[in-house]
């Protein structure tokens, strides 16, 4: 398996993560681009400071990623592309 193979795996893990973590079941995996803000309206999950932590600790459960605080969070949680990037640099 390719580089490219691979990280298209990794970012629809994370996003099944995301969907499963925040018990969102109107948007598929496939359905939101990972590119877009995940935090923001142009998503379409509706997300909130809950899910955030949600999000955490299914990272840390599925990847053995962990965010140390709230500011490393903001900056690698903004799209699918860079958590995909940070989550396979750690």
């Amino acid at each position: 398996m390719n580089d490219l193979t691979d990280t298209a795996a990794l970012k629809l893990r994370l996003k099944q993560m995301i969907l499963k973590e925040c018990d969102i079941d109107h948007i598929r995996a496939e359905d939101f681009a990972d590119d877009v803000q995940i935090f923001s309206d142009a998503s379409g999950l509706g997300l909130d400071s809950l899910d955030a932590l949600q999000i955490s600790v299914g990272l840390q459960k599925e990847f053995n990623v962990r965010l140390p605080d709230s500011k490393s969070f903001r900056r690698h949680v903004t799209t699918i592309d860079e958590l995909a990037t940070y989550v396979q640099a750690q």
